[in-house]
This record gives C-alpha cells, structure tokens and sequence, in this order.
C-alpha cells in the first residue's frame, strides 16, 4: 500500500537521484558524515511523542517516542510483532493513534492528513505499480496523479529512468521486471514529486545482493538530496550501515535508541578475543589474565575453544595480552580487537530475562 495513490498538488519536482554510488562502509564512522549530520539537525521532519495503538485489548504500540532529523535516516528496529509497521501506519495516516501526536514534516498525522500525505512517500514490502503498464507508463501515470502537467509528466519520466538506470527497460512491462527493477522503479514512482519524508518498511525484503545494493544506494542518496529517510528492516547490516540513528523497538516500547557505535558500545563495547592453538591453553590464559577484568567478564565460549574479555584500555588492553601469553610460550592461532555486531546488540536488547538466566555464558560474538 502506498500514500502515492493519493492526488495532491504537484510540488518542485526537480529530484535527480545517484543509484549508482556504491555503499561501502557505516556512515556513522564517517568523519565527513558527522558533518553533514551536524548542518541537517536543525530541525525535526518526524516527531513522535507517546503514540499508542490498542487493537481490543492489546497495546501495539505502548507509548513509542522519536524524533528524526531532517535529511538523516532513522532505522526501525524491532522482532516481529515489536510494533514497527503498527507506528509507521500511524505516522503515514494509515491509523490513528488512541493517544500521544506526530508530525510530519511539521503537519500532525491527524489534524492535517492531507498535507502529511502530500509531504511523505511510502514504499511497503510489495511494489505499488501497474504491471501491465511500461515502466516509462508507471512513471508518467504517478506524475499525472501529482498534478504534473503531461510534458512535465513525460520529462520527469526520462529524468527518473536514466537516474535508476532503467532506460533499456523503459519499455517493457513491469511485469516482466525483476524483483531488483521492480523496486526502482516502484521508489523511483515516489520521487516523481519529491517528498519531504521517505518511507520504507522492508525495502530489499527478498531481494537478491546486487539488488540490495542498488536500494542501499538509492537510500544514501535520498539523504544526500537532503531528504528525511525512516528506514523500517530485518537486516540488521543494512541499519547499521545506513543509519544515522538507530530506534530499536520491542512490545510495543522504545527500548533503546542512538547511532549503531553508542548501541554497541552500551551492550558490551571493544572486547579482545584470544584463540590459542591448543585448547588445554584455556585455563592457563583465564589465570594469566585474571586481573584484566571482573572474572564474570572473561568468558570462555560454549566449546571451550576461545576466551574473550573486554577491551577496557582499547588496544593497551590488546597488547598486554599478547606480551603475557608471549612470555609464557602460549601459541595463538589468533588473537585481535573485536566490536560486537548489531546483531548481538539486538539480541541482547530484545531478550527476555528468561533467556539471560538461561544463558549467562553467552558468547558476545
């Protein structure tokens, strides 16, 4: 479902986008990022403050607050039934909040529907197009339903084909497209007027790698143009690598929010593993290294094969142990700094205390 299938009046339609632009490392450690960040804070283009849904007696969403800065991306994340979509429909006018308010874009999502929906595109799981319809067709169809002129229409239509490198296929029906090209063009039908706020929930669900990449570069150059991004995914490597900030939702409540370095950092910051070449090694390394943290902290993991323990003077921490187990003749088949991945960050938010009794061994990678 998409808010595109709304008319409205058109707005400056002159978006170009980058596609192309490979996506290669986590913003958030981009010096140059932090920057732009900084410029684009001035403001917030999504404001969400105590949304509550309740379907009969159960509350989907339980008082979820947020804000997004203009021209940055938020990723949503949450297990399934956390409550992501149930708040995305709340914030894109799909369902009114049972308390609590948001604005888009400076319009509340139900005082002022229309103009939010003027102000924002949605991109669900499932590509809104015409199937029988080219993929040029698509194009200069959602243009006319933005109130573009039919020459307005067709140009824009050119403008986003040879953007998302689609024109070889500007004359095939879309449903002949593959699932990579399908998406494009389904984003590319929501930037015929350009939005203030963008909308994905799931956007490379099913996609194959080449294709992920593509809307992973499409995502970084929404926000290169300067365009609010909320970015709702099951693929954790994609939040952490596009995201400026990080909403991790679970039950229906913010549970943790911050870039994808402080969410880490919280949940067990830099720690060192140490893989000796003999696994008897073990216990001797526990005892060598003894004072270097608490002793709940130096953990062996499940097969007895590898020790880890926290990095608390970072590499200082790094090379006292490697002088240690040098002095004493411990041979290591490795030995570095590691960072704990999103993935371990969600799991270890999202676990029920069950899970942590059941598990106080865990190994943090």
């Amino acid at each position: 479902m998409s808010t595109r299938d709304h008319p409205t009046t058109a707005a400056p339609y002159g978006t170009s986008v980058e596609p192309s632009r490979n996506v290669t490392s986590n913003r958030n450690t981009d010096p140059s990022r932090t920057d732009s960040v900084t410029r684009s804070s001035t403001g917030a283009s999504v404001v969400a403050e105590g949304l509550v849904k309740r379907f009969g007696d159960f509350t989907a969403v339980d008082g979820v607050s947020f804000e997004v800065a203009t021209g940055t991306v938020l990723g949503l994340l949450g297990p399934n039934g956390a409550g992501k979509t149930t708040t995305v429909n709340m914030l894109t006018t799909l369902l009114l909040p049972d308390a609590g308010s948001a604005r888009i874009a400076g319009h509340d999502v139900v005082a002022d529907r229309a103009a939010v929906r003027r102000s924002i595109m949605l991109t669900g799981q499932f590509a809104a197009l015409d199937e029988a319809l080219t993929g040029r067709e698509n194009l200069i169809l959602f243009g006319r339903l933005m109130g573009l002129h039919k020459k307005q229409a067709r140009l824009r239509a050119d403008e986003l084909l040879e953007a998302f490198n689609l024109t070889d296929a500007a004359a095939r029906r879309v449903g002949k497209f593959s699932g990579g090209m399908r998406r494009r063009i389904d984003i590319a039908c929501g930037l015929v007027v350009r939005p203030e706020v963008v909308f994905l929930d799931e956007p490379t669900t099913g996609l194959d790698p080449r294709s992920r990449q593509d809307v992973w570069n499409i995502v970084t150059s929404l926000r290169d143009l300067g365009i609010t991004t909320l970015l709702t995914t099951q693929y954790l490597e994609e939040a952490d690598l596009l995201s400026d900030n990080i909403v991790v939702i679970d039950k229906g409540k913010v549970i943790a929010e911050g870039t994808a370095d402080e969410l880490k950092e919280r949940v067990s910051g830099t720690f060192c593993e140490v893989l000796p070449s003999y696994p008897d090694d073990i216990g001797r390394i526990q005892q060598l290294l003894a004072d270097l943290a608490p002793a709940d902290q130096i953990r062996v993991n499940p097969a007895g094969t590898s020790l880890t323990i926290p990095a608390t003077r970072g590499t200082n921490t790094l090379v006292e142990i490697v002088r240690r187990l040098d002095a004493e003749n411990i041979a290591l088949t490795d030995v570095g700094l590691r960072r704990p991945s999103l993935d371990d960050v969600f799991l270890k938010l999202t676990e029920s205390p069950a899970d942590a009794a059941a598990e106080p061994t865990r190994d943090p990678r």
